[in-house]
């Protein structure tokens, strides 16, 4: 597909606009690099006159967050018929709701920190202080909250001390109307890279995460410098395998397509826990897709047009 043109979709109106921004430019870059025609086109009210316009041969989401990641995107190209790289719109509403993931990856038999996911209004109706207690109570100290839809850890905090739930709290719902609050666990934090193949889908190396300050926020992910990264991560071969079995497996199980990362933590037991999995992983200068991309023996753009390259082939 040499002369093929590919349409990359960024940017958008979610909390991570920038970040997608950013993933949008370097994939355009790396597409360009293999012999393909670019082109950039932000999510606005403009999108669809250009897709019908313009007709690109296929279209890569570089979304994050809000629309890009939970079907709505995937669910318009759908409609008008046009080929695009990543998780059908189906697949993305199960992967985006993370208590949902967490559900069907349980079921499958895979080891998830114990949580529970509960709405703004449930605190409003029966008190914030009793809903707290009992969660410390089921849960225990420390936990982590994050929104229970959304990416790049934004609203997401650990909270060692139960006088900081209600401020943690308060920060969370700035980024979604339910909590998800999660036992945390310690250990070693991975993420795996999932890419389909004429084989199916394949995990890449695993890469460690191992944040200066200990927790891998969204300062963390995307300021240089902050936080180190180990390709292949630094696990034993059988810690390493259950990785990419876990990451595989939550790849089918959530019906996922062409690509996906499932971030995990390798207990000190070695004992994997699954901790959410994204359709449309970052792949900005500090995200670890092209970094295990890398370990492989590979690169973004290779990687890329072979999907794009796919999604031709399988049409819309």
């Amino acid at each position: 597909m040499a002369e093929g043109t590919v349409a990359v979709l960024a940017g958008g109106l979610s909390h991570e606009r920038e970040v997608s921004l950013r993933s949008g430019r370097r994939l355009s870059v790396a597409l360009r690099d293999q012999g393909l025609t670019v082109r950039e086109w932000d999510t606005d009210a403009g999108l669809l006159d250009r897709l019908r316009r313009e007709k690109p041969d296929a279209a890569v989401i570089a979304l994050h967050g809000g629309e890009g990641e939970n079907g709505s995107v995937q669910t318009v190209l759908e409609m008008l018929g046009v080929p695009f790289v990543g998780t059908s719109s189906r697949g993305c509403r199960k992967a985006w709701d993370k208590p949902i993931a967490k559900a069907l990856i349980e079921n499958a038999g895979f080891a998830t920190p114990e949580w529970v996911a509960l709405p703004h209004s449930t605190f409003r109706e029966l008190g914030a202080q009793p809903v707290l207690d009992a969660m410390v109570e089921r849960l225990g100290l420390p936990l982590i909250l994050k929104p229970d839809q959304g990416g790049s850890a934004l609203g997401a905090q650990v909270v060692r001390d139960a006088a900081d739930l209600p401020a943690a709290m308060v920060g969370c719902f700035a980024y979604g109307d339910t909590v998800l609050a999660e036992r945390f666990v310690d250990g070693v934090e991975v993420a795996v890279a999932v890419v389909e193949r004429d084989g199916g889908p394949q995990a890449l190396p695993p890469v460690e995460i191992v944040p200066e300050g200990g927790v891998y926020d969204y300062t963390a992910r995307y300021t240089a410098g902050l936080t180190d990264f180990f390709a292949p991560a630094r696990l034993s071969d059988d810690e390493a395998d259950a990785v990419r079995e876990l990451a595989v497996r939550a790849h089918s199980l959530l019906g996922l397509r062409d690509i996906s990362r499932t971030d995990a933590i390798v207990a000190e037991d070695g004992t994997v826990h699954f901790l959410e999995v994204n359709s449309s992983p970052g792949l900005t200068e500090t995200s670890t897709v092209p970094m295990a991309f890398e370990a492989a023996g590979s690169s973004l753009g290779e990687v890329f047009a072979d999907l794009v390259q796919r999604a031709v082939v399988r049409g819309s």
